[in-house]
């Protein structure tokens, strides 16, 4: 399985792919700075099974791309997980509404993280 970890915080996308390589469950990790970055990725080396997106981003915010990932057919099958400090419930629902799998909120322990991807994979 392929993951794609998005966050502009170097120290946060190393700390996500540390929780999803203890795992064991992905062959290929692949990291982006923010919105566009992940579109980009996701276009040029996807698809990804798991796309795990900050809310809060330069140039383009994680919301924003979730929308985008969602409106193309092809990226269906992708799950989208937002991993973020964004707690306001409507934003949350916003979210979901808008096609995220799932939330995580930061800050989280790796058994959190693992158990939220087991549930969005059905692993």
């Amino acid at each position: 399985m392929k993951a794609l970890v998005v966050d502009d915080s170097k120290s946060m996308r190393n700390i996500v792919k540390a929780g999803l390589k203890q795992m064991n469950a992905f062959g290929e990790i692949k990291e982006a700075v923010n919105g566009v970055d992940a579109l980009e990725k996701i276009k040029d080396e996807g698809p990804f099974d798991l796309v795990l997106l900050d809310w809060y981003m330069p140039e383009m915010e994680g919301y924003d791309c979730l929308v985008e990932i969602r409106k193309k057919p092809e990226w269906n099958d992708t799950k989208v997980m937002m991993v973020t400090t964004e707690n306001q419930q409507e934003n949350v629902i916003k979210a979901v509404m808008a096609g995220a799998n799932e939330y995580l909120m930061k800050p989280f322990t790796p058994e959190m993280l693992e158990e939220k991807v087991k549930m969005v994979l059905g692993l």
